[in-house]
């Protein structure tokens, strides 16, 4: 069997009726999530090394800072182009090429010896990032029909695995060579296991449909045009990622400005990424059972009141319970978008849409996180910048309550563009 399943994985056959949730989808899926594990660690690996580079270029924390933004920027940007790209043809091509591109930026990056070149090759890595993220999202949902949520799901898992097994073998690496040695490191890494795993997507997607299936059409219907809803989905992303970037990005500041160090904000850090595998997972299966637009709900509306807990909860334990809920609460909301558009949408947009959902999101996380500081900057608290996340939060709501509103099950429709 494993023998006939790894043939069926490297054969570029047209995809059958069978293949719709069968054997080869759940392999193509775990394919898709370690491919994920590897490319994301272009948005962790400047975390780890930011502070060796700081002292190694000689620059302000803020200039430090600035390769992480960029790479942030070329994520977002990537995850649109790429997805775009895959719509017209297929996977296989587009990954190669933003592979190779994350391979030669990591070890290109290595050799700079100054800031500003460093910083700019890593729009080039968040670019090749993009492209394990909301891409593969987007082409696993053409697999599934039934269980399409929790594949969506598990997909995006390969993000959070990234960012609890990557800072480790960084670590070592820094310990080992510097962060030069850990850059060379991580291309030759990504190059070697994803280049050859690539080849095992080889099949051509069903995004076109299967002669009387629903995956030709979206399955459910909306009294909003595709392009309203695809506007409302982009808002509705940007707010709830504008609220999820305050303890994401400044817990571990909130915790060393409260007296209990780096390392404790580090440590919750994990738990809620560690959480938030539990919660993608959790939402996967709730969004077959209900639908991508509830299960967003549910979501948003945990990780609004997860955010008010942080105000009258500052004590060492409280903030490692609350963070834990945080992290329970938040991560099956961007998985959630990709349920969306496949639900209400038509499959062959598939990549470019949820390409631009994704992208809102990291607009919003990017935004969030310095919005958060600036606010902090001008009052001296948190406070504010919380109440701010959980107005951002309020905003995702009530855009979600509106699509729920006018959504409807009745009667299957094309979306057109």
């Amino acid at each position: 069997m494993p023998v006939l399943l790894l043939a069926d994985l490297v054969s570029a056959r047209p995809a059958s009726r069978a293949d719709i949730d069968g054997p080869y989808a759940w392999a193509r899926m775990v394919v898709s999530l370690f491919l994920g594990s590897f490319g994301a660690v272009g948005i962790w690996a400047i975390v780890v090394v930011l502070p060796a580079v700081q002292e190694e270029f000689g620059v302000e924390r803020a200039d430090a800072s600035i390769p992480y933004t960029l790479a942030m920027i070329g994520f977002g940007a990537g995850n649109m182009l790429i997805g775009r790209a895959i719509d017209r043809h297929g996977v296989i091509l587009p990954l190669l090429v933003a592979t190779v591109t994350l391979a030669i930026g990591f070890v290109a990056a290595a050799f700079t010896t100054s800031l500003w070149p460093f910083a700019l090759i890593h729009l080039a890595i968040g670019f090749g990032n993009a492209a394990t993220f909301a891409p593969l999202m987007a082409d696993i949902s053409h697999w599934f029909d039934k269980r399409r949520g929790i594949a969506v799901a598990t997909v995006a898992c390969g993000n959070y695995l990234a960012g609890a097994v990557w800072p480790l073998v960084i670590s070592w690496a820094l310990g080992q060579g510097g962060w030069r040695f850990a850059y060379i490191l991580i291309g030759v890494l990504c190059l070697v296991a994803m280049a050859p795993t690539i080849a095992l997507l080889r099949r051509p997607s069903p995004r076109l449909g299967i002669a009387g299936s629903a995956m030709a059409i979206g399955a459910k219907s909306i009294d909003l045009s595709p392009r309203m809803l695809q506007a409302m989905l982009m808002v509705a992303g940007f707010g709830c990622c504008m609220a999820m970037a305050m303890p994401q990005v400044h817990i571990v500041a909130y915790c060393a400005d409260l007296g209990y160090g780096p390392a404790r904000g580090a440590e919750m850090l994990s738990l809620m990424l560690g959480a938030g595998i539990v919660s993608r997972l959790g939402s996967g299966f709730l969004a077959d059972r209900i639908g991508g637009v509830k299960t967003l709900l549910i979501g948003s509306v945990l990780q609004g009141l997860a955010l008010f807990l942080y105000l009258p909860f500052d004590a060492l334990v409280s903030l490692y319970v609350v963070s834990f809920v945080f992290g329970l609460s938040q991560g099956g909301i961007v998985p959630s978008y990709a349920v969306i558009v496949r639900e209400y949408m038509a499959p062959q947009e598939a990549g470019r849409r949820i390409g631009l959902v994704i992208m809102a999101t990291v607009v919003g996380m990017a935004v969030g996180g310095w919005m958060s500081g600036w606010i902090y900057d001008l009052t001296g608290s948190y406070a504010a910048a919380f109440i701010n996340g959980i107005a951002f939060n309020v905003l995702n709501v009530a855009v979600m309550l509106l699509i729920l509103w006018r959504g409807s099950t009745r009667t299957p429709k094309l979306a057109a563009a």
